[in-house]
């Protein structure tokens, strides 16, 4: 069964509008410092990643799995390489690593650690806390391996749910985005649709116009002659 709305244009414009509406507002709020504006630029331009929704979602959630693990400094070519060999989208990938970056790395990494320590029962950081000497820093490189293990742990766990519930926040996100742009795209062909009608109608009336001269023009001229030949005749 057919959508009467389909073809109408008002009512796609009416939809259209409302999301756009929707999504200015959204922007507005995120609008501001320069760290929003950052962020809202990221924001659209993950949003205008060019791929089916599950590819960049799971290449989102990849992203966002890597990004806390302990590999701070090469964890955006271990997002891509994974993401190509999946794939998934690279260039969400990309982006969803930039969670971890100078500024929320030490909350990460700390949470990350806090947890695979607790699992593992170490208390490493906590021995280690104190007046800084040299003696501290021997020894907190030889148990540097401990550390590494239980933020490595602790990404894991923390990673596993992040990572799902960053897919169907990109997938939903995506999603939408789409059939926003999907609709405008509908609407300007309904629009097209409704003009190359008009003027088809246009062009038909003056057409019909043109005719109904040419052939007033005709009667007239019968007329004059007919009434010429009178005068002849009389």
């Amino acid at each position: 069964m057919n959508d009467p709305d389909r073809d109408n244009p008002e009512a796609l414009s009416s939809d259209a509008g409302a999301r756009h509406r929707t999504k200015m507002q959204n922007v507005q709020a995120l609008r501001g410092t320069p760290l929003r504006r950052l962020l809202l630029r990221t924001y659209i331009r993950f949003l205008k990643l060019r791929g089916e929704p599950r590819e960049i979602a799971l290449g989102f959630a990849l992203g966002l799995f890597v990004a806390v693990s302990p590999t701070m400094g090469v964890q955006m070519a271990i997002a891509i390489f994974l993401a190509a060999l999946l794939k998934w989208s690279k260039l969400a990938a990309a982006i969803a690593v930039w969670v971890t970056n100078p500024l929320s790395a030490p909350f990460i990494y700390g949470l990350t650690y806090f947890i695979g320590a607790r699992l593992m029962g170490l208390h490493t950081l906590r021995n280690l806390m104190g007046e800084p000497n040299l003696n501290a820093l021997i020894e907190a490189v030889k148990k540097a391996p401990e550390i590494l293990g239980a933020m490595t742990l602790g990404g894991i766990i923390l990673g596993i749910p992040l990572a799902i519930v960053g897919y169907y926040l990109a997938y939903t996100a995506v999603v939408q985005y789409q059939q926003r742009l999907k609709d405008k795209i509908a609407v300007q062909k309904a629009r097209m649709r409704h003009n190359k009608e008009v003027f088809k109608e246009k062009m038909h009336e003056q057409a019909e116009r043109l005719r109904l001269k040419r052939e007033n023009r005709k009667k007239k001229r019968a007329q004059r002659k007919k009434a010429e030949r009178k005068k002849r005749r009389g």
